[in-house]
């Protein structure tokens, strides 16, 4: 029989996937934690981590055991409430949040700071990638998109929406004259996103408005778009929450070139009324209603 309390151990482990920052969560040494999965394992008579070279990925079983784990703690977490007891402790721990690169980088990192003000118990890990990260496999906890995330048990809903335009910078428009009309952009030069290494088809948001014969720069990265465009290399469809950010970015028929995105937020049924997730889900639901304008308005 395995002893209940390395279920402790098991938990920090699997949420950061590294020996030191879960023996520093947990003020152990990293020995004391590899011991009491190995334990633990033993306890099971089963394999709940795979040992790879940058860090431990949980197994099918592990990802059973977390699940069971979490509802265990979130137990024990609430026994003050239920027994009338609670000291009013605000909550605590690490919530990760997957998101995409643009609205991560230019939107969402400035607000988690003021929610880290407000919120200190809780850290926030804020994970970009250019596929959609997998909730069920609990790759995070929570996910911001503009495209729903898929799978089983998961809390999906739309939060908002964001707005998206072309811009362009002075130095280009310099040499090449600013466009007028829609059938003006066609003598333009564009930056535009990899057409083979798209993993979200959504994020081709140029392609909504024209298939550009004259692409000077292609990056995966949002952000390196933009600063290419601010750099006058050619013109860019980006949402409004990233270009505000650079004066040297003015917009380009504004009225006529629309594109927009709606933003879902997703997470797990078994985590969602944890404490530390319902404050970080509570605060992004605020947070893109309260700033609907700004994400949508020039």
């Amino acid at each position: 029989m395995f002893d209940w309390n390395d279920l402790t151990f098991f938990l920090e482990l699997a949420r950061h996937g590294r020996l030191m920052p879960a023996a520093r969560r947990l003020k152990v040494d990293n020995t004391t934690v590899s011991r009491r999965i190995a334990e633990l394992e033993r306890g099971l008579d089963t394999k709940l981590f795979q040992r790879c070279s940058d860090g431990f990925l949980l197994t099918e079983a592990g990802h059973k055991l977390f699940v069971i784990a979490e509802a265990i703690e979130q137990k024990m977490l609430s026994v003050p409430d239920e027994l009338g007891l609670s000291d009013g402790a605000e909550p605590a721990g690490r919530v990760r949040v997957a998101s995409m690169e643009g609205i991560a980088a230019f939107y969402l990192s400035a607000k988690f700071a003021e929610f880290a003000a407000a919120m200190p118990g809780i850290v926030v890990e804020l994970v970009t990638e250019r596929h959609l990260i997998n909730l069920t496999k609990r790759e995070a906890d929570i996910s911001v998109s503009f495209v729903p995330p898929q799978g089983p048990r998961l809390q999906v809903r739309r939060v908002g929406e964001f707005r998206l335009a072309l811009f362009g910078a002075e130095r280009y428009f310099a040499t090449h004259g600013r466009p007028t009309t829609r059938a003006d952009l066609q003598d333009h030069d564009f930056v535009d996103y990899v057409d083979d290494l798209v993993a979200i088809e959504p994020v081709h948001w140029l392609l909504e408005v024209l298939k550009p014969t004259n692409v000077v720069f292609r990056s995966t990265s949002m952000a390196a778009q933009q600063t290419a465009v601010a750099a006058g290399a050619g013109l860019g469809l980006l949402p409004l929450f990233s270009a505000k950010t650079n004066p040297a970015l003015i917009p380009v028929l504004a009225d006529d070139v629309v594109v927009q995105r709606e933003l879902y937020l997703g997470v797990h049924e078994d985590i969602e009324y944890a404490g530390r997730i319902r404050a970080v889900t509570r605060f992004l639901a605020d947070l893109f209603s309260k700033e609907a304008a700004y994400l949508n308005r020039f």
